[in-house]
């Protein structure tokens, strides 16, 4: 009998997942809320409350969920650049107490330093680290034949289109070799054939090096494509209401996992979920 494409779990069930003998836990929240004071002194907002979480190493995960419900704010909580109000956020099995270097953090714009060639922008994170010229050099080098920028490495962003801008983006995240990823919605502002062609790139280095992502996106056919689970977050202050287990081949190819049958069916779930056409809105 073929497995279904759609395993779904209720917020009561994820208290349990994943189970011990998983493989290792790469990114744990746990109880984790987060407060922002008001401007006018009045009452905290909640962005998440009580929210539980558990991703395994090598894993992507897309996060969904209406504006406002915390998506962002659990990245910024993963990377240490916010703190909890209450609860732990753990990252390779370390307590997160500041900023955190084994996660490389991509956002929707590319936010390349206008001043430095596209090649300088690679090594910026590597620089930072103390890396050694010759090396940041070579290893920038091997990142713009990666993301396909080959004989780019001296052109300053303004000479780029948009996709290539964000090429060079993903280059910066890569080249660190970041044992996790924080990708927010990072593919949102391409038009549709550049964001496909950038997710089959991200999709392949992701799958052959094995490394683990956290995935915030409102483009459902792009959460289903890319994703091993995705998270179905309610209204604020977010929590988890769905966890969907994508039980289908080719996650390390998009481009053919978006023509299988049980694309549809999927998505259709998750407007379900989203009560797209309600009351509620995915932007």
């Amino acid at each position: 009998m073929t497995a279904s494409p759609l395993s779904i779990h209720s917020a009561k069930e994820l208290k349990n997942f994943p189970q011990a003998s998983d493989a290792r836990i790469e990114i744990e929240f746990r109880g984790v809320t987060k407060r922002f004071p008001a401007k006018d002194g009045g009452e905290p907002t909640s962005a998440v409350q009580s929210l539980n979480l558990s991703i395994r190493s090598g894993e992507v995960v897309s996060i969904i969920g209406p504006s406002g419900c915390g998506k962002s704010t659990l990245l910024n909580m993963g990377a240490g650049l916010y703190s909890p109000s209450e609860g732990e956020v753990y990252v390779g099995g370390e307590r997160v107490l500041g900023p955190v270097r084994k996660v490389s953090f991509m956002l929707q714009k590319d936010l390349l330093m206008p001043w430095r060639s596209i090649r300088r922008n690679i090594e910026l994170g590597l620089e930072i680290e103390g890396m050694a010229a010759a090396q940041r050099q070579a290893i920038a080098e091997q990142m713009l034949k990666k993301c396909h920028l080959d004989g780019f490495g001296d052109h300053y962003p303004f000479q780029l289109s948009g996709g290539m801008r964000q090429r060079a983006a993903l280059a910066r995240t890569l080249a660190t070799d970041p044992q996790v990823l924080f990708l927010d919605e990072p593919f949102s502002a391409l038009d549709a054939q550049t964001k496909m062609i950038l997710q089959q790139d991200l999709a392949q280095m992701l799958f052959e090096q094995k490394k683990t992502a956290l995935f915030i996106t409102h483009d459902l056919i792009e959460a289903i494509a890319m994703s091993d689970r995705l998270l179905v977050m309610s209204a604020r202050p977010g929590t988890i209401l769905e966890e969907i287990s994508v039980d289908l081949p080719l996650r390390e190819n998009p481009l053919e996992r978006r023509k299988l049958p049980e694309i549809g069916p999927l998505a259709g779930r998750l407007m379900a979920l989203l009560r797209v056409g309600e009351d509620t809105d995915l932007h």
